[in-house]
């Protein structure tokens, strides 16, 4: 009797390890594609598995298109409560993107009263989100997850201009992971604070995650201001995963009338 009910609580743990790995945005990105033609397709990814059902089921799904004339302009949501520090930090190769992710967390954001601790960041190419139907060249997500598992996360648009300080700064750890896959590689203290963002005008919505699980209720910050990168960037993060897509950004989906507010603060007289 003890030895029945001690397999069925090792079996019950290894499910719930096993849902929960399936429910938080997964590192390994070979199950499914950005092509659109194939089976695992964006239009697919609901299908592969029962726990990714949300990303064709959804009604909350991300990324969205920002139109001017849908938003709500509030001046009661403040600039961005950002409070980073360095941390020690690992890049990996993640199939369809570069993931920097930073140990034990590095600092936090606070929205609503509610402090969300800076878990890792990545990018895309193009931009997932569009701004009155215009994609720019990348968009960075940078993930926070609160102590009980709300997500937050802040996407930077970037259109092709001058070198961005970031990436230069950690681009011979990119081109050191260009031929690998899966492997974490160590690249000592990075301060979140160097990945410049305005804050002072954004936008903000409720969505999901953008890759499988899709999973909804995720807090999202866009920032209104679009930076800069070079041609030779945007290059090497795209060819620095190797996959058999030309592209890592997810479709727009349906708004579904959700409610997307654009902050701007108050003009003083």
């Amino acid at each position: 009797m003890a030895a029945t009910k001690s397999l069925f609580i090792i079996s019950f743990l290894f499910l719930s390890s096993a849902f929960l790995a399936r429910s938080a945005e997964v590192d390994d990105e070979s199950e499914f594609s950005y092509d659109e033609k194939n089976e695992n397709g964006p239009a697919n990814w609901g299908k592969i598995y029962p726990e990714w059902n949300t990303c064709n089921t959804g009604k909350l799904q991300s990324p969205i298109d920002l139109l001017n004339k849908r938003v709500e302009v509030v001046s009661n949501l403040g600039k961005l409560r950002k409070h980073y520090k360095p941390s020690n930090a690992t890049l990996l190769n993640r199939g369809h993107d570069m993931m920097l992710r930073w140990e034990g967390g590095a600092g936090h954001l606070k929205i609503n009263g509610t402090k969300y601790q800076l878990k890792q960041c990545h990018w895309h190419t193009p931009s997932e989100h569009t701004i009155n139907g215009k994609r720019f060249n990348l968009e960075a997500h940078l993930v926070h997850e609160s102590d009980d598992g709300k997500t937050a996360v802040i996407g930077i648009m970037y259109k092709i201009g001058r070198p961005d300080f970031f990436l230069s700064m950690i681009e011979k750890d990119l081109k050191a992971l260009a031929n690998t896959k899966g492997i974490e590689r160590a690249i000592g203290t990075i301060d979140p604070n160097l990945i410049k963002m305005d804050g002072k005008k954004y936008y903000r919505y409720i969505g999901s995650l953008t890759v499988p699980p899709c999973t909804e209720d995720v807090v999202w910050t866009i920032d209104r201001k679009v930076k800069t990168i070079t041609k030779r960037q945007m290059k090497l993060i795209r060819e620095a995963v190797h996959d058999e897509s030309k592209t890592n950004a997810r479709p727009a989906q349906p708004v579904n009338k959700r409610p997307i507010k654009f902050y701007k603060p108050e003009e003083r007289p």
